[in-house]
């Protein structure tokens, strides 16, 4: 198993090009099994949950032909035969329930465990299979697999509401309603730019599909869908990543590349109120750390709010700032593994119910931590990068889930980090 050990105190400087988005990626595959022929994806990260998501379609059948150098994916669902999903690899990442909506489009049959994933809070699929009954679908449970069946001549449609807005159900009942029969409506649908893709892409393949970008879906069946060829999105929690990593030393300055910044949504404005000079042109984003970090408090939102997916490196950049700030989840309240990690290096952070209260500036001072989750991870990565002396950052497993080539990266802003054996 592997850690990273890093020395702290080092600003950033220099040029970090972005990946493509993983959770835009995931449910592009899942799409891809619903042509009648070959699909192509590009700007695809090689990722854990990448090979994972590939072994959990290979087994259907499906053809996958990843092309790691190029980043791009090849993805043929002729041969798909076994519409199925075992609990071996479905309990490794969340995502895979896609799957469910996926076959169940495909073959009128879908058999998907129920899903696993990072190990911070309740996260319930029954938007997903309550969407799904309401377009017609027949769902049962049996020893903890979903099975779906639709009638003979397809999912005759209807209406669902999802309460609260929820990308993956989204994307769920995107994939069952592409090929029903009839007209499926999803409302407050969600808008993330994951799901807009996922649209954009299902229309190319041939799907009818309406109100794309808005929290209502009209998504009129058709009988066939083609294979088709789709450039993914930059990762835009990757890109946030780095920007808040790059306001965390006062004399840091760096450079993203392959960057849509109209899919940060609200992110940009937040980081400038800390202090933080922006630049966006086109694809590129500069980050000018400021002097002194202003504190700000933030509450996480549905898009185009602030992310759930970044109030852990948010967290981290407020024991930097001069005084006290709050981080309020109201997407995933018990997302709060990292706390007594970061308190570990010395930061003066406290839990009530939903909310972390930080009081800044903390003179961080590198041990040994270890994270529970993907953003959990990183936010420790960040804060081991300003602790003075060094730092183990432990179970970086978690970090390979979406996070590519993360070392190397920040080796080449400047950051002074290596993975080695934990052993060592």
């Amino acid at each position: 198993m592997d850690k990273f050990k890093i020395t702290g105190g080092t600003p950033l400087k220099g040029t970090i090009h972005v990946s493509g988005s993983k959770n835009a990626a995931l449910p592009l595959m899942a799409a891809s099994i619903l042509g009648d022929g070959p699909s192509i994806l590009r700007n695809i990260p090689r990722l854990n949950d990448i090979y994972t998501f590939n072994n959990v379609m290979r087994v259907t059948g499906t053809r996958v032909d990843f092309k790691e150098q190029e980043n791009t994916i090849e993805i043929d669902p002729t041969n798909l035969s076994y519409p199925e999903s075992p609990y071996e690899l479905v309990r490794k990442m969340r995502a895979s329930f896609y799957m469910l909506g996926a076959l169940l489009a495909k073959n009128g049959y879908a058999k998907v465990s129920l899903p696993g994933g990072c190990a911070w809070g309740p996260r319930p699929v029954d938007l997903h299979i309550e969407g799904l009954k309401a377009f017609g679908a027949e769902i049962e449970m049996d020893k903890g697999y979903v099975i779906a069946k639709r009638p003979k001549d397809g999912l005759p449609g209807g209406e669902y509401r999802l309460n609260p807005s929820s990308v993956g159900a989204t994307v769920n009942l995107l994939l069952a309603a592409s090929m029903a029969k009839g007209t499926c409506i999803i409302k407050n649908a969600a808008k993330e730019p994951d799901v807009v893709q996922l649209c954009d892409f299902l229309v190319k393949m041939g799907a009818i599909i309406n109100g794309v970008g808005t929290s209502t879906l009209t998504i009129q069946g058709v009988p066939r869908l083609a294979g088709a060829e789709f450039d993914n999105a930059p990762d835009r929690i990757e890109a946030g990543t780095y920007m808040i990593a790059g306001a965390m030393h006062p004399e840091s300055e760096i450079e993203l590349l392959n960057v849509s910044a109209e899919d940060l949504g609200i992110f940009p404005q937040w980081l400038e109120k800390t202090g933080v000079q922006l630049q966006m042109n086109g694809n590129r984003i500069s980050v000018k750390a400021p002097e002194l970090i202003k504190p700000v408090s933030i509450i996480t939102e549905i898009y185009p709010g602030f992310p759930t997916d970044l109030q852990a490196q948010w967290a981290a950049l407020m024991t930097q700032a001069q005084g006290e700030s709050q981080v309020t989840d109201t997407i995933y309240p018990d997302r709060f593994s990292y706390v007594p990690e970061m308190n570990r290096l010395g930061a003066s952070i406290k839990v009530r119910n939903n909310t972390a209260v930080i009081n800044g500036k903390s003179n961080l001072e590198g041990t040994s931590v270890m994270s529970t989750d993907l953003r959990a991870s990183v936010s420790l990565v960040m804060a081991a990068m300003v602790a003075e002396g060094e730092s183990d950052v432990l179970r970086i497993y978690h970090l390979d889930r979406g996070y590519e080539k993360l070392e190397d990266k920040l080796k080449g802003i400047g950051a002074n980090i290596e993975r080695v054996e934990q052993g060592e």
